[in-house]
C-alpha cells in the first residue's frame, strides 16, 4: 500500500509544479506559499476531524512535538525557497533540483537515523545525482 501512496506523492508533487508556476505568475512568491499553505492546513484539518483523529492530540509526547514543529519549520523554508525558485526558475531546472532532496535524505538519515547506506543506495545517489547535472547544465 505504501507503494501506492509513494507513487501518488509523486504525481501530486508533478502537479504542484506545474499548478504553482501557473499561479505565481505576477503574484509574490511568499505570499503564494502562504496561500497553498492555509490550503494544505485546512485540508489536512478537515481529514484529521472527519476520520475523528483529532481526539489523539492529548497523547502526542513532548519528543513528537518538538520533532513535529521542527519538521513543519523546515517544510515551511522549503516551500518558500520553491516557491521563489518557481517565480524567477524554469519548472524543468527547479524541479529536478528540488528533487536532490532524495540524496540529502539519503545522508541524513544514514548520519542521524543509522539507516542502512548500501552500495545500491550509493549508486541511485549518484545517478539522481548526474541525472540532475544533465537536466539542469
Amino acid at each position: 500500500m505504501w507503494l501506492l501512496f509513494a507513487l501518488l506523492s509523486a504525481v501530486f508533487a508533478a502537479l504542484t509544479s506545474i499548478l504553482a508556476k501557473v499561479g505565481i505568475e505576477n503574484v509574490n512568491s511568499n505570499l503564494a506559499t502562504a496561500i497553498r499553505t492555509t490550503v494544505v492546513l485546512i485540508m489536512a484539518w478537515g481529514i484529521v476531524f472527519f476520520t475523528n483523529v483529532h481526539t489523539g492530540m492529548a497523547a502526542i509526547n513532548r519528543k513528537s512535538w518538538i520533532f513535529l514543529i521542527l519538521s513543519g519549520l523546515a517544510t515551511g523554508a522549503s516551500w518558500l525557497c520553491y516557491y521563489r525558485a518557481l517565480q524567477t526558475g524554469a519548472v524543468s531546472k527547479v524541479v529536478p533540483i528540488d528533487k536532490l532532496s532524495v540524496v540529502f535524505t539519503l545522508v541524513l538519515a544514514f548520519v542521524f537515523l543509522h539507516e542502512q547506506f548500501t552500495v545500491k543506495s550509493a549508486i541511485g545517489a549518484v545517478l539522481i545525482t548526474a541525472g540532475t547535472l544533465v537536466m539542469v547544465l
